[in-house]
């Protein structure tokens, strides 16, 4: 069975083995700034304590492993970080957004310090089948790699 799981890339029994949690969990916005630098995308679900975050943890789960190591899945406990939560401007969660693309911000704006640089950086709600399969597609739709070029 074990043969079977690791040559059929779809097989969809339980249980899955998955590896190692592939999901970073939020510690703080710099760690986060850090992970948009490293310029690969990034799947951010923003949850509460329920019934659904389980089943949202497991998808994530899923998702994270097969688009390991160049799509980065992270998860926000919103409950332990309203402030980073609140400025998304949601009132309904979980919910999950999409970061994409830095690049140096064409204006600087007015820098209390020099060794700061502002990046933008494009953000798009996620509203597909929440599965690997919904991943994939928004994925494709939307013209961000999931794969090295090659």
């Amino acid at each position: 069975m074990g043969h079977l799981r690791s040559t059929c890339k779809y097989y969809t029994g339980y249980p899955k083995d998955l590896g190692p949690s592939r999901v970073i969990h939020f510690t703080s916005e710099r760690e986060f700034v850090q992970l948009l630098h490293q310029g690969h995308p990034a799947v951010v679900a923003f949850t509460i304590r329920g019934n659904y975050t389980m089943h949202l943890d497991r998808v994530l789960e899923e998702a994270a492993a097969e688009f390991y190591p160049n799509v980065k899945f992270m998860r926000v406990e919103c409950p332990k970080y309203p402030g980073f939560c609140i400025t998304r401007q949601k009132k309904e969660y979980p919910f999950i957004e999409i970061f994409h693309s830095p690049e140096q911000a064409a204006n600087q704006g007015r820098v209390a310090d020099q060794n700061i640089t502002r990046y933008a950086v494009k953000v798009l709600p996620f509203n597909y089948d929440l599965s690997a399969y919904g991943f994939r597609e928004f994925f494709k739709r939307h013209g961000i790699r999931t794969s090295e070029p090659k």
